[in-house]
């Protein structure tokens, strides 16, 4: 069966179809891998055979909305996603043994297409964080190298897909963390357009700006998992789904596109490795073999980007886990103290220290006599990058950078610096602020600086709001001319 967890998803479905393969032995091949993760991916794994969490019945209705039906693909979903009577804690100490009593919409809805629930994947507490480091279950090695961090916050379904635990998976990105931890494990990440999919039952981190999206080995089934997962939810009022629905991509050449290159997030900006420079300067040759064309352009404020992401994204989250404090669910530390000791010693039990960073960050950008000068300033800067992006598409169709300044680090390399851990973020915070689809294709191998073994550089291409049929089409054909093998040395083929 270590054939089929070389399969791509729809290759698998075809299979299906077609007699060669039946849903359960493809569920149980990963179920298998899955129970032997030595990478620390999963915090929860369904069992294998008849007695593993079954797809609910599928109706008509779905089969024709979703296409072809994923037939018992099994799926890994970042432990940011309630799952009803399953534990969810979102990496969390302070959630530990929460059980939802519901379903997060994007979970359901891929359950109704035919997905089956393989597992709850590792992640850096409630998605704080650029290396999975900061999970209160321990951290998440990365399948190229396990001295190195697979990126972050959706770390454990990156090194999942990476590593053949899981055939696809959904993660979370509010500033990168779909994208960075795709980069940096060599597999494709799309972040959606703000609103694409539901946030309905998706942990909160900083609610203007999770988005939930998918991590997959090809462009192609990046795509056939978004068509089942987006749309417009009642439970949620900012999802508006995609008009039109997601086409699956077939283009083959980028004749007539034109592609942005920023200046201000190129392969020049600083911080930008030599090997990640290069391969990014490479991959732009690609696309101009392929009929592209390729030009430089401006994002004038896209370099204030990080800041104000670092002030805006705490600022949420203060609020947003407030909610956390011993009384309603997870965590209760010294029940008998009065009320306030009580919630001051559930969250410092609770939280780790990136969370109360980020909280203490958050809380003073919006306390009195700041407010304006930090969090008033920072929505000003954003609202000037989504107006920088639009005046750029005027110009390009697409908008291509690095997707991470650098290949992947050493775990423990940045833990002590948080300034330098924040960099992670840097190329893919702008889009993210703006609301815009980009995505993540592996475009090649660098060594590290200071050398070593090649690790995966990510390029990301960014489209239009609500432009992801096109952006798919366009990493489809880029895809295919670069040509990138996905396992990692030592994953058994």
């Amino acid at each position: 069966m270590d054939d089929v967890l070389e399969l791509t998803v729809a290759e698998a479905l075809r299979r299906i179809e077609d007699g060669e393969l039946t849903a359960g032995e493809y569920f149980d091949a990963y179920a298998e891998a899955a129970a032997g993760d030595e990478l620390g991916a999963y915090l929860w794994t369904a069992n294998p055979g008849p007695t593993a969490t079954p797809p609910p019945p599928e109706s008509e209705t779905t089969r024709r909305r979703a296409g072809d039906s994923l037939r018992g693909a099994p799926l890994a979903v970042k432990d940011i996603f309630c799952t009803e009577g399953i534990e969810t804690t979102a990496g969390s100490r302070i959630l530990e043994g929460y059980r939802p009593p519901y379903t997060a919409t994007a979970v359901r809805k891929l359950a109704d297409a035919g997905a089956r629930l393989l597992g709850k994947t590792n992640m850096d507490e409630f998605a704080m964080g650029s290396s999975t480091e900061n999970s209160g279950y321990g951290p998440v090695l990365n399948p190229w190298d396990r001295e190195r961090v697979p990126g972050g916050s959706s770390g454990g379904s990156a090194a999942a897909v990476a590593g053949r635990l899981a055939p696809w998976a959904i993660g979370t990105d509010t500033g990168g963390s779909i994208r960075q931890p795709a980069s940096l494990c060599g597999i494709v990440g799309l972040k959606p357009t703000y609103g694409a999919v539901s946030r309905y039952g998706m942990i909160a981190f900083a609610s203007s700006l999770d988005q939930c999206g998918p991590l997959t080995r090809d462009v192609t089934d990046a795509a056939l998992l978004l068509r089942a997962a987006e749309g417009r939810d009642a439970c949620d009022s900012t999802s508006v789904g995609i008009d039109g629905g997601v086409e699956l991509p077939s283009r083959e050449d980028l004749d007539g596109l034109r592609f942005g290159v920023p200046r201000e997030l190129s392969a020049e900006a600083e911080g930008i490795e030599a090997g990640v420079s290069e391969i990014f300067e490479r991959t732009l040759g690609k696309i101009r073999e392929l009929g592209g064309e390729v030009d430089e352009c401006e994002l004038p404020h896209a370099a204030h980007g990080l800041s104000a992401y670092y002030v805006l994204a705490p600022a949420e989250a203060s609020a947003n886990l407030a909610r956390y404090d011993g009384v309603r669910y997870g965590l209760r530390a010294d029940a008998d103290a009065d009320l306030i000791a009580m919630y001051e010693r559930t969250r410092a039990a609770g939280f780790g220290a990136e969370v109360k960073r980020r909280i203490m960050l958050g809380t003073y950008a919006l306390s009195s006599g700041y407010y304006e000068a930090y969090y008033g300033r920072a929505q000003r800067v954003r609202t000037k990058i989504a107006d920088d992006f639009r005046a750029a598409f005027e110009r390009f169709d697409y908008l291509v950078t690095p997707t991470s300044p650098t290949v992947a680090f050493k775990i423990g390399e940045r833990t002590a610096d948080p300034l330098a851990m924040y960099m992670s973020d840097f190329c893919t915070v702008p889009m993210s602020l703006a609301g815009i689809p980009a995505i993540s294709i592996p475009a090649g191998l660098a060594e590290p600086d200071g050398g070593g073994s090649g690790l995966p550089v990510g390029f990301q291409i960014a489209a239009p709001a609500f432009d992801e049929s096109g952006l798919l089409d366009a990493a489809h054909a880029l895809e295919r001319a670069i040509d990138f093998d996905t396992r990692p040395p030592g994953v058994r083929p």
